[in-house]
């Protein structure tokens, strides 16, 4: 038993001798991180289905990158900042609401890069990455971009963190204290875009708005204050992407399904935990 053990420690700790393995670990901490971070005041917003047209949209513009042999992050991420504002200001001041604005970019995003694909590399092994996730996605230089912009959108969030709550809980009184909403409202859309991209090649678009959704839920079981969810939901994504690809390393397993799996468990753990406090505390 005890030699059985080594070996799978052994196996865990080889892990890290492959460059792929720390570009996958390192990108995805940071991913995870802002991810959690900027899921509980979508949630709270009602906003957090964005993510997935987003990651549409980033689907699409991958896609054109692809055909146009062009950098896949530096085409996909000023695509996406302007499908999130644009979604921000159909969904606020337009005839077309909710969902449907959500819909109409989204489904129209994965279409186009469909047909982009069809017409140039055809259904490859990369668009399956694109759509799934792979650990294997990304590069030294996607790497240097990708934590350079996680650490843009962190220190942004913290530095508003005060008026990102405002408007998080009470956008109407937040406005009339002379809190400008509409400009922390494209704040918040514009970090959720780049972090959406950040995340699409290891996550793949058709998971990555995951990372936004679950670790939120999962802490609000049992967490009831803003700061307390935020620091909850931070510490449940990290953990749950650190054994979803420790998973998906050991048993050749999807990263994205395997994170997404990890995710899924820790929720159905925090509902129970929430059901045994609410009964303790009657």
């Amino acid at each position: 038993m005890q030699t059985e053990v080594l070996i799978m420690l052994e196996n865990l700790f080889d892990m890290f001798s492959y460059p792929f393995m720390v570009r996958a670990f390192t990108v995805g901490a940071l991913v995870a991180l802002c991810s959690s971070l900027l899921g509980v005041s979508l949630v709270l917003k009602r906003y957090s289905m964005i993510g997935d047209g987003l990651s549409h949209v980033g689907f699409g513009a991958l896609a054109i990158a692809a055909a146009l042999n062009m950098a896949p992050l530096t085409v996909a991420i000023p695509v996406v900042i302007v499908a999130a504002v644009l979604l921000l200001r159909i969904r606020g001041n337009s005839r077309i609401k909710g969902d449907a604005a959500i819909a109409l970019i989204s489904t129209s995003s994965l279409a186009v890069g469909v047909m982009v694909i069809s017409m140039t590399t055809g259904m490859n092994t990369d668009v399956y990455n694109y759509m799934f996730g792979s650990i294997l996605a990304m590069s030294a230089e996607d790497v240097r971009l990708s934590v350079a912009l996680a650490v843009v959108v962190l220190v942004l969030y913290i530095f508003f963190y005060h008026k990102i709550f405002a408007i998080t809980f009470d956008e109407t009184f937040a406005q009339a204290t002379g809190v400008k909403a509409d400009l922390y409202n494209t704040l918040i859309a514009i970090l959720t875009a780049v972090t959406i991209v950040l995340g699409m090649r290891m996550m793949g678009a058709l998971l990555i708005s995951s990372l936004i959704i679950f670790p939120a839920l999962t802490s609000m079981r049992v967490c009831r204050t803003f700061k307390s969810v935020i620091i909850n939901s931070a510490v449940i994504s990290v953990v749950c992407l650190i054994i979803g690809i420790t998973v998906s390393y050991v048993w050749a397993t999807p990263a994205g399904a395997s994170v997404v799996m990890a995710n899924i468990a820790a929720l159905l753990l925090y509902a129970l935990l929430g059901i045994v406090k609410n009964r303790g505390s009657r």
